[in-house]
Order: structure tokens, then sequence, then C-alpha cells
């Protein structure tokens, strides 16, 4: 007999082969129509919503970092007004759409996704997800805007942190969060000291376990520990770099 596939079967169909054309705002309307009905998320459809949104958001990202850099090229050398303005108002529009994309999944996260998450690995990473779109709100914030989305993302990192205590320290999950805690005060509240102890703590626990690493995580979780360690290299004071940390960070296990 033939299976019958469902609206919900085949909005997952649809969003696997967007990621894979790397359509992603597409992939986004398909899991957006998985959210709406009233069931819980297996691991693999949490995972491909992750997917989607951390992929649409990338490129608008990676966009206003570059406006932002030649912003502050052009203040440095004194451009004229209008191509100050110009960028201004292109950057403002950036700002507009990332704005929307973070408020739309955080909502999600907040609403459906937490309410019937199960306790533990689910609740773990929709808080950790949290902390990060409300990070991202405060990469292109300033003043109260910045302040308000910081303390957002600081209280789900904690949040979630406090639920991670319950889990092996190889759960890729809970390293993910303990690797993106880390970019957070390092990157947004400017605290190295933190992010370097996070960072090495989240490590070292691992590395201990590691021996217990089941076979099924160990490609996940031995990835996020070397993406500490990297940063751990890169925050170092003595570290032989260009100045510029590339922060890594994750948002799929």
């Amino acid at each position: 007999a033939t299976t019958a596939f469902t609206i919900r079967d085949i909005n997952i169909f649809k969003a696997k082969l967007a990621e894979q054309a790397e359509r992603y705002e597409e992939m986004v309307m398909h899991m957006r129509e998985v959210v709406k009905e009233d069931q819980e998320l297996s691991i693999e459809e949490r995972n491909l919503l992750s997917v989607a949104y951390k992929n649409m958001v990338s490129s608008k990202r990676a966009s206003w970092r570059i406006l932002n850099s030649i912003e502050m090229r052009d203040n440095a050398r004194d451009a004229t007004e209008k191509r100050k303005n110009a960028n201004c108002a292109y950057k403002k529009e950036i700002e507009r759409e990332l704005t929307e994309v973070c408020d739309e999944i955080i909502a999600q996260i907040d609403g459906p996704l937490i309410r019937r998450a199960p306790e533990g690995d689910s609740t773990i990473f929709y808080l950790k997800m949290k902390g990060d779109y409300y990070r991202y709100l405060a990469e292109i914030s300033e003043g109260e805007k910045k302040a308000t989305a910081s303390d957002l993302s600081l209280a789900a990192y904690n949040e979630a942190m406090g639920l991670a205590d319950s889990v092996k320290a190889t759960n890729p999950i809970a390293l993910g969060l303990a690797l993106n805690f880390s970019v957070f005060y390092y990157e947004i509240l400017n605290e190295p000291e933190k992010a370097c102890a996070l960072a090495k703590t989240a490590f070292d626990k691992a590395i201990a376990e590691l021996d217990s690493l089941p076979e099924d995580s160990y490609k996940d979780s031995t990835l996020i520990m070397q993406l500490l360690r990297d940063n751990l290299t890169l925050w170092t004071p003595d570290a032989q770099n260009d100045g510029k940390t590339e922060d890594q960070d994750v948002d799929n296990n």
C-alpha cells in the first residue's frame, strides 16, 4: 500500500529541498508551517528550523557588517553627506529586515516551541536559540535597544546554562550553548575574561568525559570542542593574530 503523505511531511520534504538548493527564505516558509501545527518538533525538524533561520539571518548579518565597516571608513575620511546618508539608509533597511527575522523566531520560541518542548535537550536548544537571536539584535543596536537585547540574551543563555548542568558535558547542545554564550560575553558585553573562563570550563569538562562520548554525537561534539579551542586561542592576550577575532558560533546542534 502507498503511504499517504501529510501536509507536515510535504513541508518537511520541501524544506529539505530548499536547504539543498540554498533557498533559505523558502525553507523558513515551510518550517513556519510545520511550527503552526500543534505538535512537538522532532530532533530533525528542530534542526531544520534552526538551519533555515540561521542561514537566512547570516547573509543579512554579513551585509550589515559590510555596510557598518563602510560607514566607519567614510566617517574617518570625511566622506560627503550624500554618500553617508545613502549608506545609512541602506544599513537601516538591513537592520529592519534582520529585526523582523529575529523577532519572528523569538516569538515562535516563546510561544509554541518552548510550550511543547519536553524538559531536557529540547528546552536547552530553544533557550540557546533565543539567546542567539537576541544577541544578533544586540549586534545591530545602540543605546537602550542594545542594552535591552543584551539583557534578554543574557537571561536566555543563563536559563539554558542552568538546565545544561543536568546533561553530559560532551552533549553537543550543551557545548554549542557554551560556545555561543562565550561569544556573547566577548563580542557583546566586551568581557574577554568571562568569555575565556566559560569556554575553557566547557572544553575541560568535555575533555574529561571524552572516553565516554557516544559514537552518534562524537563528530558534533568534537567539532564544537575544536571551535571552543580556536576561540580561546584567538582571545588569549598573547595570541599572534591580526587583531580581528573570527568568532565561531553554531545553531544546528
